[in-house]
């Protein structure tokens, strides 16, 4: 590959806006393991949010993706593949890169909630503490006074 190519090939994955009206790929092989990479998209998109139980799910995948798409840059920036190979590499990362768009705008399960969720579990945390810490635990006294 030319080196004007090279240069090309890299600014066109690397430009703003490179993914409007890209379709993401119906499979791909990311890290060795071939995934459907448009089914698991739509499939979390589906939910509007992300569930808790899925959140790790889609934190990996996104890890994965992104470290696809560098390894792929690299291929292009050492130059070693042809230029028919930069442009079927060009053409999946801009298709990762319109996945990865798609995944991190989904918004995680309702912040408030899971706050509330939270604050209440923080709080039973706290008042078991003092129970025990006040001597009180197991004997039903909530309101902090002796018995």
């Amino acid at each position: 590959m030319k080196e004007f190519q090279r240069k090309q090939l890299l600014e066109r994955v690397d430009r703003e806006g490179a993914t409007v009206g890209v379709d993401i790929p119906d499979r791909i092989d990311v890290q060795g393991e071939e995934i459907d990479l448009r089914e698991f998209v739509f499939e979390i998109k589906r939910r509007d949010t992300i569930p808790s139980g899925e959140r790790e799910r889609v934190e990996q995948a996104k890890k994965n993706l992104r470290r696809e798409r560098l390894q792929r840059r690299q291929r292009i920036e050492s130059g070693e593949v042809s230029y028919e190979e930069g442009e079927r590499l060009a053409e999946s990362i801009i298709g990762i890169d319109r996945a990865l768009n798609a995944l991190e705008q989904l918004r995680p399960v309702d912040l408030e909630q899971e706050a509330k969720v939270q604050q209440a579990a923080d709080q039973k945390r706290w008042m078991s503490f003092l129970k025990q810490a006040l001597g009180h635990e197991g004997t039903g006294n909530t309101r902090g006074g002796r018995r």
